[in-house]
């Protein structure tokens, strides 16, 4: 039975009472806490805005400020710093999109061998149920198709016991939870396996260990050590030649004012206001509905749902009269923009991930139109990209500037 309830609305407003919610335990508590997985419904050391955020209903740039606003800056330290990790995964994939492009491939491989192998089915179809015999990665793989969330220490658990105790491929775990998790984001789901795995830190994959797992599971799991692969090792064999070298970031062309626009809303970013829209010549408005374009395999409803409502949120607040496009057919996008006497199209810039492949097949077809693809890019993203260029550390080292530069110290 589907219950993602916790997180509806999807709006605004509801993201916002979250935050606001949330606020006083921004600081040490955080800190202290954010590592317990409590279980469904009991996840109270955590925000759980990151649906909300990833979405930009509500932005980093908001949460932010409310930590530091409730706590100061280093009571609020550890709160920032994980804010911060989804705008480093962001960039990091930004700078490398071989790397994307090489798991599209690879799960697609994957897939096709998942047809033909029996007995890697029947081990898909046990972990996805939740039907192992290991009893705390079977709760979360249900809570997971159930709710469309799990606790981050759950997720990195569940990863490693997923590749390293099952021997499951990675990529069939990554597009597991891409499928089901409400805050799915490309670059933040795939770097967080890629890191499990060893392959995004380099030969230091991450253990699930039977203690860590009781001790922050406040004794709800007691599994056995033997349970779990040990002396692990990362799947650095499956990339013998390392990260691909560091790309310059895309270049955007901004909307041009008095120009015929068609614009495109996206749950990339829903944080679209009047503002960016008082100076175009707008013929056109469309919600572009594109959650089925994360797998090849059927999306978790509750994904769909979200999405559809967050859009129609971002619509209503901006005042806008829209249509609604489905990102199966580039061409559609194109005849659409036609049709409305669109030179340009407006949108919001889209990251590296599933729909910037879809807007890259329409992109030649646009073109041969004379119709220009226009992005907006967040101030908030141009303070951190240019730095996620390695690990985290980096980022973490420039945060008091990148928090000076964004107006929030």
């Amino acid at each position: 039975m589907q219950d993602n309830s916790v997180f509806m609305p999807a709006t605004r407003t509801a993201g916002l009472q979250r935050l606001r919610n949330f606020q006083s335990n921004m600081g040490l508590a955080y800190a202290k806490r954010r590592n317990q997985d409590r279980g469904p419904g009991n996840h109270s050391a955590v925000s759980q805005l990151s649906p909300y955020i990833r979405r930009r209903l509500v932005t980093e740039t908001e949460v932010i400020a409310a930590a530091l606003a409730a706590h100061g800056p280093e009571n609020a330290e550890k709160f920032v710093q994980e804010v911060l990790w989804r705008g480093y995964f962001k960039g990091w994939l930004e700078r490398r999109p071989q790397v994307w492009a090489n798991y599209v491939t690879g799960l697609n491989r994957d897939l096709d061998t998942l047809k033909s192998d029996a007995a890697l089915q029947s081990k898909i179809i046990a972990a996805e149920a939740g039907e192992t015999g290991i009893d705390c990665f079977d709760a979360w793989a249900k809570e997971l198709t159930s709710t469309g969330y799990l606790h981050n220490h759950a997720r990195m658990w569940f990863a490693s016991i997923w590749i390293f105790t099952l021997g499951l491929p990675w990529r069939l775990g990554s597009d597991f939870f891409f499928r089901h998790l409400l805050d799915g984001d490309p670059a933040s789901n795939t770097c967080s396996w890629r890191w499990v795995a060893g392959l995004h830190t380099r030969g230091k994959p991450y253990e699930a260990r039977a203690w860590n797992i009781s001790r922050f599971t406040g004794g709800r799991f007691s599994p056995r050590e033997e349970e779990f692969a040990s002396d692990i090792i990362g799947l650095m064999d499956e990339e013998p030649e390392g990260l691909p070298e560091v790309q310059p970031l895309r270049s955007v062309i901004a909307p041009q004012p008095n120009v015929p626009t068609a614009v495109i809303l996206t749950e990339e970013d829903c944080s679209i206001t009047t503002s960016d829209l008082a100076l175009l010549d707008t013929r056109a408005v469309a919600r572009l509905h594109a959650s089925h374009l994360r797998s090849p395999r059927a999306v978790y409803a509750g994904v769909i749902d979200f999405e559809t409502e967050a859009l129609a949120d971002t619509a209503a607040r901006a005042g806008l009269e829209t249509e609604t496009l489905t990102a199966i057919e580039p061409i559609n996008l194109a005849n659409w923009a036609e049709a409305a006497g669109a030179r340009q199209i407006a949108m919001p810039y889209v990251p590296v991930g599933p729909l910037a492949d879809w807007m890259a097949q329409a992109q030649p077809i646009l073109e041969e139109r004379g119709i220009t693809v226009t992005e907006w890019r967040r101030d908030w993203d141009a303070l951190i990209w240019p730095h996620a260029t390695a690990g985290f550390f980096k980022v973490k080292k420039q945060m008091p500037e990148i928090l000076s530069a964004a107006g929030l110290t």
